[in-house]
């Protein structure tokens, strides 16, 4: 189904590929946002003297998530759930075709991304989550540090994932000879004329900054 917000016109599967714009900039702009949460906030994890920048990162990383959610389900054509996320078959599949070096070629997230990306969504919630009770002493209510354990547990299996993913996307621009990270940077692929987007959709991704910077501001101003 094409979504509302992204109509493509139709393109010839025969043409030759160029380079299409594929993600739009609040989708670029979530990805690089939270690479910057999860990266501050596990590296200010274990010090008290930078606890309010752990939490701000990781409630940031929560809203991010929020966001990414409604935008999976109302966003443009590449950015929607409905558009990458498969199911066994087809992630073995592309599994099988890796091995053998012969992966096809997918203008979105391959199946295999798809995979992480789910997985990156579900713990960041759980991390959320977790860390939210951990702040608040919600285990302390009930006894024991089962938050805190949980908490760490989850980071950890973020930070399995995001190696996973990160050396997934090498091994697929090598076999695709094509720059992924670049792809993500400059939201552009390669595939056939009329499969790209038709808006980047910028002055949401600049709401998004400035939504985080607001909420950074207001953290910081609490303790001032």
């Amino acid at each position: 189904m094409t979504p509302a917000l992204d109509v493509p016109v139709s393109a010839d599967p025969a043409a030759a590929p160029e380079k299409i714009l594929v993600w739009d900039m609040p989708t670029r702009v979530f990805h690089w946002m939270m690479v910057l949460s999860f990266t501050g906030a596990y590296l200010t994890a274990e010090s008290e003297r930078w606890r309010l920048i752990h939490v701000t990162l990781g409630y940031t990383l929560g809203g991010l998530v929020a966001f990414r959610i409604l935008w999976g389900l109302v966003g443009t054509r590449y950015a929607l759930f409905t558009s990458f996320v498969r199911g066994p078959v087809a992630i073995k599949r592309y599994l099988a075709a890796m091995l053998a070096r012969e992966p096809g070629h997918d203008v979105g997230h391959n199946p295999a991304g798809a995979v992480a990306i789910v997985l990156l969504l579900l713990l960041s919630i759980a991390i959320t989550v977790t860390g939210w009770a951990v702040y608040n002493d919600v285990g302390g209510i009930f006894g024991g540090k089962w938050t805190e354990e949980l908490h760490e547990l989850a980071a950890n299996g973020m930070l399995l994932v995001i190696m996973v993913h990160i050396a997934g996307v090498a091994v697929a621009s090598w076999l695709h000879r094509e720059n992924l990270v670049r792809a993500m940077l400059d939201g552009k692929k390669a595939g056939a004329a009329g499969l790209g987007i038709q808006r980047a959709w910028s002055w949401l991704a600049v709401c998004m900054v400035l939504a985080a910077l607001g909420f950074w501001w207001l953290q910081w101003r609490s303790v001032a």
